[in-house]
């Protein structure tokens, strides 16, 4: 599994990162989250909370984005885009 991350502001893109998982003992749900973690430890960002609505998204477009509603503590970037690479 390939997942890309990007942080935006407004409309700009501020920083990229991907993150690679070719664990095969692990399912695709596994692989997501620990791809998800990694992409956010290289963005130096929280790990958002993922909702009904990512799940849809995700399974819809192999991508999802998180609002700033989605974090913890508020973040400097206006939202995280995660997206499934091939």
């Amino acid at each position: 599994m390939k997942l890309y991350g990007k942080l935006m502001r407004e409309r700009k893109i501020m920083r990229e990162e991907v993150a690679i998982n070719i664990d095969d003992n692990l399912s695709f749900h596994g692989k997501l989250e620990k791809c998800l973690i990694e992409v956010c430890g290289k963005l130096e960002c929280q790990v958002p909370l993922w909702l009904d609505k990512n799940t849809k998204e995700f399974v819809l477009y192999r991508r999802t984005f998180f609002s700033q509603e989605q974090f913890m503590e508020k973040p400097w970037f206006s939202k995280l885009e995660i997206r499934l690479g091939e």
